[in-house]
Parts: structure tokens; C-alpha cells; sequence
């Protein structure tokens, strides 16, 4: 690697990997737990009139639990990226902390609107059980926007480390 000089790698560039890293983990841990407890509120609240449906109405806890892999993905690699051996400049940390804010943020939204559609959409489904595709589909769209926030993630690490 070529030495890009005092002013473009301080010694205060990692930090804003390492928050990267922090964020990337926290924001969507925290749209998980959000989707997670909104959505098993409706759960708890039907099973004790129909309780043959709770497996069909965990599928949004399931979900909201894949939004915290996302974000454990590119916190590995922002940190697989980060090394004190290595001149880590101003760009790259900056461009990690963006990877993180970007993937966190994706998934504290698709948390919240899991949420939201889980709850409202499995004391729906206790009535009317037609709606489960309709209800699957909208956790579907939901939960993508989690992957969209982990693909800007992905594409700008890559640009990071070329």
C-alpha cells in the first residue's frame, strides 16, 4: 500500500471504522428487538383464542431476526478491513462509518414496519385466515429493505477496499 501521508491517515481514522462497526450492530439489533417484541405482542395476544395458529404467526419474529445478520455481516467486514499494521486513512473511515449507518438505519426501518405488519397482521389472520399469503408478502417487502440497506453496505466496502 502506498503511503498516503500524515494528513490523509490520522491516528483517529479507525475510530470511525470501529463506529461503523458499532452501528452496523446496534441499529439493526435494535430494528430486530423492535420487530421482534411489536410483532410478538400480537402473537401473545392471539394465542389464547386460537393457539393451533401461533407456528404460522411466528414467521415475523423469524424475519426481524435476520435483519441482526445483516448487520453482523458487514460489521465483519468492516472490521476484517481494519489493521494496525496498515496506513487506514480518512476515506476509508468514513466510508466504513457510511456502511454501517447505511445497513443500521435499513434495518431499524424494516424492523419497525415488520413490527407494525406482524402485529396488526396475525390478530387479522385469527379472523380471516385467506390473508396469510397477503400478510407473508407484506413482511416480505418489509424485510427487503433490510437487504437493500446490507447491499449499499456491500458495494461501498468494495469500493473501500479496491
Amino acid at each position: 500500500m502506498t503511503d498516503l501521508g500524515e494528513e490523509y491517515t490520522p491516528a483517529f481514522a479507525p475510530f470511525f471504522g470501529f463506529a461503523g462497526c458499532c452501528f452496523a450492530m446496534v441499529l439493526s439489533c435494535a430494528g430486530a428487538a423492535i420487530g421482534t417484541a411489536k410483532s410478538g405482542i400480537g402473537i401473545t395476544g392471539i394465542s389464547t383464542f386460537k393457539p393451533d395458529i401461533i407456528m404460522k404467526s411466528l414467521i415475523p419474529v423469524v424475519m426481524s431476526g435476520i435483519l441482526s445478520v445483516y448487520g453482523l455481516v458487514v460489521a465483519v467486514l468492516i472490521a476484517g478491513n481494519l489493521s494496525p499494521t496498515e496506513n487506514y486513512s480518512l476515506f476509508n473511515g468514513f466510508m466504513h462509518m457510511t456502511c454501517g449507518l447505511s445497513v443500521g438505519f435499513a434495518c431499524l426501518s424494516s424492523g419497525y414496519a415488520i413490527g407494525i405488519v406482524g402485529d396488526e397482521g396475525v390478530r387479522r389472520f385469527m379472523h380471516q385466515p385467506r390473508l396469510f399469503v397477503g400478510i407473508v408478502l407484506i413482511l416480505i417487502f418489509s424485510e427487503v429493505l433490510g437487504l437493500y440497506g446490507m447491499i449499499v453496505a456491500l458495494i461501498l466496502n468494495t469500493k473501500g477496499s479496491g
